[in-house]
């Protein structure tokens, strides 16, 4: 512990931190704009700056070490006049128009501008005049909101896809990629982390509300909506509650109130992509398959691997996700047995993920000779949806998914998060090659926000070796390791974004002030494993709808028939 001085009121604080950090131990709250937790430390905006006695000038809070006998001003005059006069250096070159705005009223800008009493016309001159990107399916590029704060290189250097940085030097400074090309051009893997960390409304997902809100309209289509575990645990928070809060039922209720043919549950095609994962990996283990086999739920992951290590494409599971196992299985089976032509159903998936956006549109995604999925929403784009339709969400009762996919167990639910996928398969697999019931269904070796996890357990007499990652950076290092055969993992769950889908792209955005504070993956992932808890059904192989659709349609997991609804193929991305 070291001796400071905090506004003239003495602390003893842990040494080897930040003023900033030293700053939260004694309550007082440094205003940050460029600064995030564990992913950008550059002291670039100069917000967070505080006066320090014996210092030339004014410091940054998030950079300058803190020593023995430190004294910190954190609300000098000095301190206020710059913070202020850097905030309207920052509005001079920022589009300001906020009223229309996709991040008004969550704009991190906006809320220091209001805090400080900016005058966002004190240094108005020339600005740069950018075109939107968007060349992609998935989000939108808007140079003219940006404030250069550098938070999207970072999150995109994190998850070792680096196709964004800083073009050009001085005033003509911008983000942008190499050689000016839109985001299509490049290996970007539409993660959407470089959205979740924006401050502003620079970033933002290609909107698909007005199409959704069309085909609902629309008498001649039968709209199914469905949505992903991670979302129940996130939407709540667009409506003031906090994070993690599981407001299911409500969200339910809201999408019926919206005016879905069908509210469905995607933790359905979550059991049932472990019914068909597992007996791939049983196939690969007992007759010599490639191994290790490599989980394929992560689009970003997927996209990741075709542009970086095609090598290991062999790897991946050839199962959909669960997100296109639910178009293939609505356009198919559910088609088929309501007597809807698969032409007339408009499938919308809700999800965390901007991914899957681009997923919707790969080759090998139309089971029934259409689109298996129509639109993606996005967790932040249905609670919008929600607002402009007036609905009061607090004040909504809960109400049930619809009957029959909108049952799934505790094994879908626990999707959501980082090393999910591999406990659900881990409950079915060990199940149904021992023959015996689990005394203990948790597998908390696999849980838990770190990059890599690794463990290992006995299934059949013989050891299975598994591996966890999340965020693309330690994929990398799992991948690395195979090619270079460093390692004897038998199967392996990768999910693009750090945390798993909990902290997915299309996720709530939440002010900086808060994840610097809160670990917000690991808040949202225990309301995930609280709902597994206290489900009657927790293992994929018990959910009796699963049972009645291999009974009734597929015939069997892995049959003829599944394969070619419920698994596709990978393709080999220009890295360049």
């Amino acid at each position: 512990m070291v001796n400071i001085k905090i506004n003239d009121v003495e602390y003893q604080v842990p040494e080897n931190i930040t003023v900033l950090e030293a700053c939260r131990y004694a309550g007082i709250r440094i205003p940050t704009l460029c600064y995030l937790k564990d992913i950008n430390q550059i002291g670039a905006c100069r917000i967070c700056v505080v006066e320090v006695k014996g210092a030339r000038s004014l410091v940054a809070a998030c950079t300058h070490p803190i020593n023995e006998g430190m004294e910190i001003y954190t609300n000098s005059p000095a301190v206020r006049k710059s913070r202020k006069m850097s905030l309207e250096l920052i509005l001079s070159t920022h589009e300001k128009k906020c009223l229309s705005c996709v991040r008004s009223q969550n704009c991190e800008l906006q809320t220091l501008a209001a805090e400080f009493g900016c005058d966002e016309t004190a240094y108005e001159g020339e600005r740069e005049e950018y075109p939107l990107d968007t060349s992609t399916e998935y989000l939108i590029r808007d140079n003219n909101k940006c404030i250069l704060c550098r938070r999207c290189v970072a999150a995109c250097k994190n998850q070792h896809v680096g196709v964004i940085g800083a073009n050009e030097r001085g005033f003509k400074t911008h983000i942008a990629t190499a050689f000016e090309l839109g985001l299509k051009d490049v290996p970007c893997v539409a993660c959407g982390q470089c959205i979740a960390v924006c401050p502003v409304g620079a970033l933002r997902e290609k909107d698909e509300i007005d199409n959704v809100l069309e085909a609902i309209n629309n008498p001649e289509k039968h709209v199914v909506v469905a949505t992903a575990p991670a979302v129940r645990v996130a939407i709540g928070e667009e409506f003031g509650y906090p994070v993690g809060t599981n407001t299911k039922g409500k969200m339910v209720t809201a999408l019926k109130k919206l005016g879905f043919d069908k509210v469905f549950d995607v933790n359905f095609t979550a059991d049932l992509t472990i019914m068909e994962e597992g007996t791939e990996f049983l196939e690969r283990l007992s007759n010599g398959g490639t191994l290790p086999m490599i989980t394929s739920c992560s689009p970003g992951w997927v996209k990741f691997c075709e542009h970086y290590y095609p090598e290991l494409l062999p790897n991946l599971s050839s199962c959909k996700s669960p997100q296109q196992m639910f178009g293939a299985v609505i356009k198919t089976y559910y088609a088929e047995k309501n007597g809807i032509d698969p032409k007339d159903i408009y499938m919308v998936s809700v999800m965390p993920c901007t991914a899957k956006k681009f997923e919707k549109t790969r080759d090998d995604q139309a089971a029934a000779g259409v689109a298996d999925i129509d639109a993606v929403l996005t967790t932040r784009e249905l609670a919008r949806m929600i607002k402009r339709a007036g609905i009061m969400y607090q004040t909504l009762s809960d109400e049930e998914f619809d009957n029959p996919l909108g049952v799934g167990t505790g094994a879908g639910v626990i999707f959501g998060a980082t090393g999910g996928v591999m406990e659900a398969a881990l409950r079915t697999v060990a199940e149904i090659v021992d023959k015996k019931e689990l005394e203990n269904l948790e597998f908390t070796a696999v849980r838990g926000v770190e990059g890599i996890k690794e463990a290992s357990y006995t299934i059949g007499g013989n050891e299975v070796k598994v591996a966890v990652a999340s965020g693309l950076s330690n994929a990398k290092i799992l991948m690395d390791k195979i090619k270079n055969g460093e390692c004897d993992y038998h199967f392996i769950e990768i999910m693009g974004c750090p945390g798993g889908c909990v902290n997915g792209g299309g996720q709530p955005i939440v002010p900086a002030d808060i994840r610097n504070v809160i670990d917000i993956r690991a808040v949202r992932a225990a309301s995930i494993y609280e709902e597994d808890k206290n489900l009657p059904i927790r293992k994929s192989h018990e959910n009796p709808i699963i049972k009645e659709i291999y009974a009734d349609y597929f015939e069997k997991p892995g049959s003829h028939k599944a394969h070619d609804a419920l698994h596709t193929k990978y393709v080999k991305r220009d890295r360049y």
